[in-house]
């Protein structure tokens, strides 16, 4: 096996070809011992984080990792088994372990690699996403950048009076898989954030906010300075929160949280979930889940997307589709596993959903939070959650919360510990509005969400 070449993608230590040839040894000794199937997969990611705290730098750290993770099939049974060690003889012992792990494995009727309709083909593994844009930051130049972010929060202010923090985080990482079915494909892919959370007022009446920007290249950020004074002017406007009374109002979710709705749907359309009965969207495919002006898009070919992928964790072609018209389900997120389980075909979702975008037809160019605001009329605006507070086999929904109360359309002051509560169903068809402000969470692109009514218990 030929020795690793350092200079062969920036800032990786070990090549594309190298990674290839450790799998198909994986792959080769896997067959020798007698593996019905095997699949595996190399990867390398490497990065750099620094945080520094009121203008003092507070931690420099790099990471390097590498990984081989190895699969094999007996018939039905399966093992899994993986190293941090290249060697040869490493190579051999991982695969081994995963084959011994398989012969005392139970018979799992649905276990196996996808079905060959289903993979990925070469040219669908070619398709060029622009995932991978390497920051040739040092931990000097991160450390100016993050003290920019900070102090532009406490120029907003004078009653910016303390700070946790400011962080620059560089990463990329690239893989390699294949298995015995014929798939073959890996890519390289960054991901770049500057983030800080600034504390305004004093005492028992301090308030802390932060924001964040995150983007495969690192030209897409953005400003420090604009970073630092939106994080400032969101604790700013915490100040002098109070607490309401118990009552039943409409409930605007900022955008970063409706992302957090749209997690939820996913996670109750999700195929695990699905086989396990312990979803609140049981058999739900074709039936009414959202109101009527509402769909769903998933496009995992977004240039630069966080949920771009030519092709799934088991190599599985991915493609554009409709997850819901309508407001009516139209496709689940199935692995090829949970698929067999449910009697239907993978979506191409192991390793979870790609680029979501959820939108309303009645949602106008100019629906910013201004307008969303006044669609509200009077009620909560939710920028807060805290809590885990979601019951995905009932779909309870309970969380603490902290926003603003709003009077005809116009934030009236800040208001915290209030838990709002409800029951996801009752929500998702109780969306009455989704903003034009559209917000990119992870895989997930939305805008704020106008439930009618939700109960909020305060004081």
């Amino acid at each position: 096996m030929n020795k690793p070449d350092p200079r062969a993608e920036s800032g990786f230590s070990y090549s594309r070809a190298y990674f290839e040839e450790l799998v198909d040894a994986a792959l080769s000794h896997a067959k020798k011992l007698g593996a019905t199937d095997a699949g595996a997969e190399a990867s390398e990611g490497c990065g750099l984080s620094v945080s520094v705290r009121k203008g003092e730098l507070e931690n420099v750290e790099r990471n390097r990792d590498k990984s081989l993770g190895v699969t094999v099939y007996l018939g039905q049974r399966r093992g899994n088994a993986s190293t941090s060690d290249f060697s040869r003889a490493a190579i051999e012992q991982t695969v081994q372990a995963a084959y011994d792990i398989a012969r005392f494995t139970a018979e799992d009727p649905m276990a196996g690699l996808p079905d060959a309709e289903d993979i990925a083909s070469h040219a669908d593994t070619q398709r060029e996403l622009d995932l991978f844009h390497p920051w040739s930051i040092d931990s000097a130049q991160a450390a100016e950048l993050a003290r920019v972010t900070e102090a532009a929060a406490f120029k907003t202010d004078k009653r910016i009076t303390n700070s946790e923090g400011a962080a620059v985080s560089a990463q990329q990482s690239h893989f390699f898989s294949a298995h015995t079915r014929g798939f073959r494909g890996g890519y390289p892919s960054s991901r770049h954030s500057i983030s800080v959370s600034p504390i305004a007022g004093k005492g028992a009446g301090m308030q802390r906010d932060y924001w964040y920007s995150s983007h495969r290249h690192p030209e897409d950020l953005a400003l420090p300075e604009a970073i630092g004074r939106y994080a400032a002017e969101r604790a700013l406007s915490r100040l002098k929160s109070r607490k309401i009374s118990t009552r039943e109002v409409p409930v605007l979710f900022e955008s970063p949280l409706a992302a957090g709705l749209l997690g939820a749907l996913v996670q109750a359309l999700s195929g695990g979930a699905l086989y396990r009965k312990s979803s609140f969207l049981l058999d739900s495919l074709g039936q009414q889940v959202l109101p009527a002006h509402i769909d769903l898009l998933e496009d995992p070919f977004l240039l630069r997307g966080k949920g771009s992928s030519p092709f799934d964790e088991e190599g599985v072609r991915v493609q554009p589709r409709s997850v819901i018209n309508a407001g009516r389900v139209q496709g689940y997120f199935l692995s090829s596993y949970s698929a067999r389980k449910l009697g239907m075909k993978t979506t191409g979702n192991a390793g979870g959903s790609h680029n979501l975008i959820l939108s309303s037809r009645l949602t106008k160019a100019g629906d910013d939070l201004d307008a969303m605001l006044k669609k509200l009329g009077t009620g909560l605006f939710v920028t807060e959650l805290m809590g885990q507070g979601v019951n995905y086999v009932t779909g309870d929904y309970s969380r603490g919360a902290s926003g603003f109360w709003v009077e005809k359309g116009r934030i009236a002051y800040p208001v915290e510990e209030i838990t709002i509560a409800g029951n996801m169903k009752d929500m998702l068809m109780g969306i009455t509005a989704v903003g034009a402000d559209a917000y990119n969470y992870g895989a997930k692109t939305v805008g704020s969400i106008l439930v009618n009514r939700m109960k909020v218990a305060g004081s």
